[in-house]
């Protein structure tokens, strides 16, 4: 079936869209958003990452254009955190990129090398979506495709005020578990790269690729 572009009349129209179309980058296929209700907390799967110690804990991520510092929410999101600091630690992040930008939406990254290849399948965690975290303007948070608990290491960025990714009565939503506190001019300038169809993705892939260099621990000030 040909796909026909459909004219935006609304951002929340368009936003629809983008939400759509993010649940399908997220794991590199082609799928509707899930609309099913989330069950009740007991029905998810068990978590397998071990909760971190408190206090605020910061992580600094250097790119090819910049870098910028995300703070960490754990008392919300504590197996997210807990999850994402796993692999941080390991440096599984270094040499990967940022395969998905879309101007006033978000940019994603974390699973594809600079060969554009997915680098695996980590480990996945259950969604924390209703932990009280929106998808504010700079906020960071878990992509997954539309199985509510199939997030694994890819993150996404909020370079807008993204309502559509929250979790309502009918949806699971995208699980907030960090904030950008430092260098938020270097997100908007990844946000702002030419994109089109680079390597295996159609779309939405910068020209030029933007590479994360590493992500490590930071002393939180």
């Amino acid at each position: 079936m040909k796909i026909v572009p459909i004219r935006v009349e609304s951002r929340s129209m368009k936003q629809l869209i983008l939400t759509i179309g993010f649940l399908a980058a997220a794991a590199f296929q082609t799928t509707a958003m899930a609309a099913t209700a989330p069950p009740a907390a007991a029905a998810a799967p068990a978590a397998t990452a071990a909760k971190p110690s408190s206090g605020p804990v910061r992580v600094q991520v250097v790119t090819s254009m910049g870098n910028f510092t995300i703070e960490l929410n754990a008392e919300r999101a504590p197996l997210t955190v807990a999850h994402f600091l796993k692999y941080v630690d390991q440096g599984y992040y270094s040499g990967t990129i940022f395969h998905r930008v879309i101007t006033n939406f978000v940019i994603q990254g974390g699973g594809f090398g600079t060969d554009y290849k997915n680098k695996g399948t980590p480990e996945t965690i259950v969604n924390e979506s209703g932990n009280g975290l929106t998808n504010v303007r700079g906020t960071v948070g878990l992509a997954r495709p539309a199985s509510p608990h199939a997030g694994d290491v890819q993150f996404y960025i909020n370079l807008y005020d993204n309502s559509a990714l929250d979790p309502s009565s009918a949806r699971w939503g995208y699980a907030v578990f960090g904030t950008v506190v430092q260098g938020m001019d270097v997100v908007d300038r990844i946000g702002n790269v030419a994109t089109g169809a680079v390597g295996p993705f159609k779309e939405d892939a910068p020209i030029v690729p933007v590479v994360i260099q590493r992500i490590e621990r930071v002393p939180a000030t």
